[in-house]
């Protein structure tokens, strides 16, 4: 098989993993409500930088991303 053809099935089986545990998991941990996370409201403005999601998602892949290196 096409080595394009099997990361792109593979991609596409971890983005199916990903939103599958995104919906039921994020009753548990919600993403983008996590304390450090910045949200300013006033009346006409809304802004938000979830910078500890970043913080947080970043380490996370940046560990899975080393596992498949070590493995390799």
């Amino acid at each position: 098989m096409n080595p394009v053809a099997k990361m792109l099935i593979a991609a596409g089986a971890i983005l199916i993993l990903i939103g599958i545990v995104w919906q039921f998991g994020g009753r548990f941990l919600q993403l983008g409500k996590l304390p450090g996370d910045i949200a300013i409201e006033k009346e006409n403005f809304k802004f938000y930088f979830p910078i500890t999601t970043c913080i947080v998602l970043s380490v996370v892949l940046s560990l899975i991303y080393y596992v498949i290196r070590f493995f390799k």
